[in-house]
């Protein structure tokens, strides 16, 4: 089980206090005939100062190195930054033990014997490189742990909504209504143009096999996933006629990009659903694809207004969003806005 980031600030602390404190305990035991006040002094100052270096040191670690991408840039920032605070640290410790030495309590022999070699620098950087170092690699090897949990909680939560997304999609996209509707249509194209009946079903029958098959994979091409939208659209025109018009506009280099199955579709059909179908007049659906710097722009626009119905459960862009979190974390990003009397809806994913 992950810890929450309080739970984990909680434990830094406990973790920073103890630990400074026992290395500095041990280190004073080691002085015989050592007097209380010299003691406390030692204790709490080498904690004290173990403890802000370190956290300083944490506080850079945490904003400038990437975990998630660690490189030759990001080591070479944890080196740099381990030498400064053990630079720090010596120089801390210097002082401190300087002004103790100089304006403190007489020392006794054994106290002195401690004190042997508080001025002297070499001795008091390789100390600090040895304590710092430790707490450096201690401190990447916990966050390697902790990164290898998260990663592998997010692969679990991952499978899993990646199935919920197969039953939100035959709920909320592939949905009994539309099925229904779909066949209505149908049925009564028939009559009309039995050739042309015959190649809705078969449409109806794609979205179907596309349902229940290629959502079960994590990454379709958005060739194949324009394949369904355009079925989609075509069932759709049979009910709507000719309040519904639908664009594309794409860059030929993203037709064999790698997207999230259904991620298209669903924006499309919420655009039909809560677009189109609340309009007299009906309207049109305008789908964008381009790449834009390091990301793959899926852009669709709707003639209407953004209104939410409140019995509306928003299933379909609760999928994407889901779905996105799980798959980019932060590199990806989904929109929904009104623009200018049209609901456009943008999803960002990242190239690489």
């Amino acid at each position: 089980m992950e810890l929450s980031n309080k739970k984990q600030e909680y434990a830094f602390w406990i973790l920073q206090i103890l630990g400074w404190g026992f290395i500095n305990l041990i280190s004073v035991f080691v002085v015989k005939q050592i007097s209380i006040s010299l003691l406390i002094y030692s204790v709490i100052m080498g904690t004290v100062l173990g403890v802000a270096v370190t956290f300083l040191l944490r506080l850079y670690l945490k904003r400038a190195i990437r975990f998630d991408g660690f490189g030759i840039k990001e080591l070479i920032k944890v080196l740099v930054s381990f030498l400064f605070a053990s630079l720090l640290f010596a120089v801390l410790n210097f002082i401190f033990g300087y002004v103790y030495v100089e304006f403190g309590p007489a020392l006794t022999p054994s106290e002195l014997q401690m004190f042997k070699y508080h001025d002297n620098v070499g001795i008091q950087v390789l100390n600090s490189l040895f304590l710092i170092g430790a707490w450096t690699v201690t401190y990447l090897v916990i966050k390697l742990l902790l990164k290898l949990n998260r990663d592998r909680i997010e692969r679990l939560e991952l499978n899993t909504h990646l199935k919920q997304a197969q039953l939100n999609t035959l709920k909320g996209q592939i949905n009994p209504h539309f099925m229904f509707n779909s066949l209505n249509n149908i049925r009564g194209l028939m009559l009309e143009d039995v050739e042309k009946s015959r190649e809705m079903l078969t449409k109806l029958s794609e979205i179907l096999r596309f349902s229940l098959t290629q959502n079960s994979s994590n990454a379709i091409s958005v060739r194949e996933e324009l394949e369904m939208v355009d079925n989609y659209i075509d069932l759709s025109k049979i009910q709507f006629e000719n309040r519904l018009e639908f664009f594309k506009n794409l860059d030929e280099d993203t037709l064999d990009l790698q997207i999230p199955p259904m991620i298209i579709q669903l924006l499309v059909e919420n655009a039909t659903k809560h677009g189109i179908s609340n309009l007299k007049k009906g309207g049109a659906i305008v789908l964008n694809i381009k790449k834009e710097k390091e990301h793959l722009v899926i852009e669709v626009r709707n003639t209407g207004k953004l209104k939410i119905a409140k019995d509306s459960t928003q299933l379909g862009l609760k999928n994407i969003q889901q779905r996105l979190n799980l798959l980019y974390a932060d590199r990806a990003s989904f929109n929904l806005n009104e623009i200018s009397n049209e609901v456009v809806a943008t999803i960002k994913i990242p190239l690489a």
